[in-house]
């Protein structure tokens, strides 16, 4: 009997301009994510006094506006790669990797 050959590791190769966007992407969201904390704290801070309560009030709106805004980030980004592969990559060309954000 012969041996089993071992497995060869998976590569996949992306394009230069396909690594580009996703890490365009990927720092827009992180300060979405970043902003999204930002106005969150501030409301929360805000909310100490009665006097900035409003404020804070606003803050929380802006927080939530932000969350929102996390997956526009992620369907613009999922077009834009769509774009720069087009017709070449065929249906089974994966769009997204277990490290997307």
């Amino acid at each position: 009997m012969s041996e089993p050959r071992p497995q060869r590791p998976l590569t996949v190769r992306i394009g230069h301009d396909e690594l580009v966007i996703r890490r365009r992407y990927e720092v827009a969201s992180i300060a979405n994510d970043i902003l999204i904390a930002l106005w969150f704290i501030a409301g929360s801070i805000m909310f100490f006094s009665p006097t900035w309560t409003t404020l804070g009030t606003w803050c929380f709106l802006l927080g939530s506006v932000e969350l929102l805004v996390r997956p526009v980030i992620r369907l613009g980004r999922l077009a834009h790669i769509q774009r720069v592969r087009g017709k070449d990559a065929g249906p089974g060309a994966p769009t997204e990797t277990s490290q997307d954000f």
